[in-house]
């Protein structure tokens, strides 16, 4: 087994979101892949299978420290770029399809930039006043600078608590604790003329319920795509900033296009081919 570090959103030199690679992994069992993860310490760690659709170029596991995920954003482009850079290449024409828990996902190629296509949202809607009153405390968001609360999940929870404005967003103090599986993010419109479009911010549960800040989320970031373009507040495109709260400064592109909402970044290789032992 190897072991390749990659760096996904990023935006300069070890500025997005990090996420452990392991290729070869099939001899692993569900314990020794959830140890490794909880070992590396970031907010995922992936491992690549053979696929058993044919369909698919591979099969793809995505763990966080709590457990496993059907489908989560930055895993899946630093996956694909894994792939790439160890020799895989697509059975169809330009497009990767990767294997996951929510089905086949298609990622593909933007000049220096990978991109997935968004998969479909499984829960939408407004939030209740339960829901709502725990999404402000989780996040600690400001109500008063609260334009709306909807569900984006899409794999992972996520609720989406629309804000007035991006300095919103950055103000947020999150709670300590929370319910595991807990997945509340902030969106915000950025002034204009800045890098950014909209600022995001991701909170989540890890398996004791502590708190963490995601640097930077393609699974969020998807759900708020289809949202905004879906309720017409964006048309065809724009950029979001994530991760200055967490020390990052990722970028992600989001394009709502003919065949769908594609959500893409820039992915770097840190470290690759590391031998890795089972544990």
């Amino acid at each position: 087994m190897n072991l390749d570090l990659i760096d996904v959103f990023c935006n300069g030199p070890l500025s997005g979101n990090p996420l452990g690679v392991v290729h070869g992994g099939e001899g692993l069992t569900t314990q020794q892949m959830q140890a490794i993860t909880c070992w590396l310490g970031y907010s995922e760690t992936t491992f690549l299978l053979p696929p058993t659709d044919p369909a698919a170029d591979y099969r793809v596991r995505i763990f966080y420290p709590a457990g496993e995920l059907p489908f989560a954003g930055h895993p899946t482009l630093g996956s694909a770029h894994g792939w790439l850079a160890a020799g895989g290449v697509p059975k169809g024409t330009g497009r990767i399809v990767q294997e996951c828990g929510v089905g086949l996902i298609e990622v593909r190629q933007q000049g220096e930039r990978l991109a997935f296509r968004a998969p479909p949202l499984i829960r939408t809607g407004a939030l209740s006043a339960d829901e709502l009153a725990e999404a402000l405390r989780v996040s600690g968001a400001d109500p008063d600078h609260v334009v709306e609360a909807v569900h984006v999940a899409n794999g992972p929870n996520w609720v989406l608590l629309r804000m007035d404005s991006a300095e919103a967003v950055l103000a947020a103090e999150p709670a300590a604790k929370a319910a595991p599986g807990t997945d509340v993010g902030l969106a915000g419109p950025c002034v204009p003329g800045s890098e950014a479009d909209w600022e995001l911010r991701a909170f989540f549960a890890k398996g004791a319920g502590d708190m963490a800040e995601d640097p930077v989320t393609g699974s969020f970031n998807a759900g708020v795509a289809m949202h905004l373009f879906e309720t017409g507040l964006v048309k065809d495109s724009y950029i979001a900033a994530q991760g200055r709260k967490t020390g990052a400064n990722g970028l992600v592109y989001a394009n709502n296009e003919a065949d769908g909402v594609w959500i893409g970044g820039r992915v770097a290789t840190v470290s690759a081919g590391g031998e890795l032992f089972a544990p």
